[in-house]
């Protein structure tokens, strides 16, 4: 990714929570190529740490690994206290922590029946406490940390960047409280926009559309024969670029959304999903 066009971000703090995964990944080496002085968050401390020690290898750049949850308040304290000794104020904060669960997924697109077998593989079958558990991850997992991180931009201005999904914006089967979650992370970045504007403080929201990452793949392969499973076949026919996103295909939005260059943008929950929420399916 060619930094060029994002020089103002040369030298601003960020943080990142879950910039372990994948799309984290993509996303941290960006920054760092960028010039952002990074710290990348994630629940494993000496996992955050070999990642950030990975993107510094590869891209050069300040890149410092976090121990957080961003579920635990003290954590996240502590974790505020960590960046202001190593990097300074944070400036950027980007809201990458989030995610599902199988049990929180419905095994049938629809309720076909009222029979057992079908009611088991329907919202009724659903595990609550895996859904509660989802929901606080996506929604209380992107507040909190707003609420610890974007404290330091009062007065001084920065940016918020959240990081919802396809799911948010189109209802899709079967995910019903990542979706919902989602869908709440939204509303949350409009809210926030509103409100934080005084302050010249920007929250907007990147929805990823359909990207191979450990947390779907249970959904997108057949575990049997490692092809396209039958969802996936039909979220590519729904796709007019007729093809998974690569996660460096985040990047430019992400900058984007984070620079001088959207200096006006906010309140945006910006897809980027190959034409996916475009698509009526006709």
């Amino acid at each position: 990714m060619n930094a060029l066009g994002f020089l103002d971000l040369k030298g601003k703090v960020a943080v990142m929570t879950g910039g372990t995964g994948v799309i984290g990944r993509a996303l941290a080496e960006a920054l760092a190529n960028a010039g952002v002085k990074l710290a990348i968050g994630g629940r494993n401390a000496a996992q955050a740490e070999a990642k950030a020690a990975e993107i510094v290898k590869k891209v050069g750049g300040t890149v410092i690994g976090l121990g957080l949850n961003v579920l635990d308040w003290d954590s996240l304290k502590t974790a505020r206290d960590e960046v202001h000794e190593r990097l300074g104020p944070v400036d950027l904060l980007i809201n990458g922590a989030g995610g599902n669960q199988p049990k929180a997924t419905s095994g049938a697109e629809t309720m076909s029946s009222a029979a057992p077998a079908d009611r088991a593989s329907s919202f009724f079958g659903l595990d609550l406490a895996a859904l509660d558990e989802v929901m606080r991850l996506n929604v209380s997992g992107t507040l909190l940390p707003t609420y610890v991180f974007a404290e330091d931009m009062v007065g001084r201005g920065g940016v918020v960047l959240n990081v919802s999904s396809m799911a948010s914006i189109r209802p899709l089967t079967k995910v019903v409280g990542y979706g919902a979650s989602k869908a709440a992370v939204n509303n949350l970045t409009q809210w926030l926009a509103v409100h934080l504007a005084p302050q010249n403080i920007r929250v907007n929201a990147l929805a990823p559309g359909f990207f191979l990452t450990e947390q779907n793949r249970f959904l997108m392969i057949d575990e049997k024969t490692g092809e396209n499973s039958h969802r996936a076949q039909k979220i590519l026919a729904g796709t007019p670029m007729a093809r998974f996103g690569e996660v460096e295909e985040l990047q430019g939005a992400t900058l984007f959304l984070l620079s001088d260059l959207s200096r006006f943008v906010t309140g945006v929950v910006l897809p980027v999903d190959g034409g996916f929420s475009a698509y009526s399916g006709v």
